[in-house]
């Protein structure tokens, strides 16, 4: 790098203190941290957190704050991070005060998941990254005149997302009145080298079945933020393969969880899995392979989104079989990587994987050191971003 520079990394671990949350936070802390920038972690977005464990959102912040200090007292980061309490108005792991001189002090503060309004402490800033994670939702809001985003985007000085494919002629979804570049989901290669194990049985997922309140409507259609829709259009694919088919996912529905357990779906219980980074890390590294399904609106509109998980199956050397978003078009989908749009193409990518395991298995690696590795990332992001 040409230069050490002072970030701040905004995000919503603490908010959401779950594996994987946790896991992409950590992809862009150590990742700009290995480039020799001076690297901050902080959360001061004045929402409530979430509490997994109660599946709420709660007005404590105990259980969130034990989680943030336990990720980063792993990666030696203990005296790098914050997390600002709104109800009791305390701030964690760095002082208040140390968090002010941090905004004063910093040449840029990357808001991954656009997870907080900036204020003017965080305007201070001359270098304010706006990185999108899931597309569409927020180029539609523009799109539609929505005022609120222009001028929360408009307090951004540079715009990135993971939606490679939007703006093109395939995709529906316009950008207007700002320059978004596309960026794709970092991962620190050496955290997830895995040894090669042809004993690994199940393809195996985590999500959340349904998610409610983000859909959105534009030129006559309705874009629907949750992957239920799609999973019940490969709702019989056990029944098509011989492959074992794990869902590490949250359903509350009675019916739903019977629906799928007599297609031959295996539920697992997304909270142990999702409970800390080593339990998540561990469920993708003992697993054969991902199989996924994407939102409706990242999918329908050809987006060319792709997942931060599937990116951490792919580092573990993992094959994956996910759903076609348009990513083709940048990323080699066909050995590792396989894309399919019907039942039956999944069905086929399946057994495709199966037929020469190893090989797809290195193949994954291959596309995660050539297309995700961190250091290739971050390096063109920031570098795009005037740092």
């Amino acid at each position: 790098m040409p230069s050490r520079k002072r970030i701040v990394v905004l995000h919503l671990a603490g908010r959401y203190p779950l594996g994987g949350i946790g896991w992409q936070a950590l992809h862009y802390v150590l990742g700009l941290t290995r480039l020799g920038h001076d690297v901050y972690y902080v959360e001061d977005s004045g929402a409530n957190p979430y509490d997994p464990r109660v599946r709420s959102v709660v007005g404590d912040a105990a259980y969130s704050v034990a989680f943030l200090a336990d990720v980063m007292a792993r990666f030696d980061l203990s005296h790098r991070w914050a997390y600002v309490d709104a109800v009791t108005d305390t701030c964690h792991g760095v002082s208040r005060e140390r968090l002010s001189r941090l905004y004063r002090e910093a040449d840029a503060v990357f808001n991954v998941c656009g997870a907080t309004r900036l204020s003017e402490e965080h305007l201070r800033c001359p270098v304010r990254v706006y990185l999108e994670t899931d597309p569409v939702f927020e180029q539609i809001r523009v799109a539609e005149g929505d005022q609120r985003a222009i001028e929360d985007l408009q307090d951004h000085t540079h715009h990135f997302t993971y939606g490679e494919n939007l703006g093109q002629p395939d995709c529906p979804i316009p950008l207007e009145k700002f320059a978004w570049r596309p960026t794709r989901p970092p991962v620190i290669l050496d955290l997830w080298a895995t040894p090669f194990d042809p004993r690994a049985e199940r393809f195996t997922t985590v999500a959340t079945w349904k998610n409610v309140g983000k859909d959105i409507s534009f030129r006559g259609e309705t874009y629907h933020w949750s992957k239920h829709m799609n999973f019940l259009q490969v709702v019989d694919l056990p029944r098509r393969t011989r492959q074992v088919l794990d869902m590490a996912l949250q359903v509350d529905d009675p019916a739903t969880r019977d629906l799928l357990a007599r297609n031959g779906w295996i539920l697992t219980d997304v909270f142990e899995v999702s409970r800390t980074l080593t339990t998540y890390q561990r469920h993708i590294q003992q697993s054969r392979g991902e199989f996924t399904v994407a939102k409706d609106l990242v999918a329908r509109t050809r987006s060319g989104w792709f997942s931060d998980r599937s990116v951490c199956y792919l580092a573990a050397g993992k094959p994956v079989v996910t759903q076609d978003t348009g990513f083709g078009r940048f990323l080699p989908a066909g050995v590792g990587l396989l894309a399919f749009r019907t039942v039956e193409e999944a069905a086929a990518a399946l057994a495709e994987v199966n037929r020469d395991y190893e090989r797809h298995c290195r193949a994954a690696r291959r596309v995660a050191e050539e297309h995700f590795a961190a250091d290739r990332v971050l390096e063109r992001l920031c570098r795009e971003a005037d740092l």
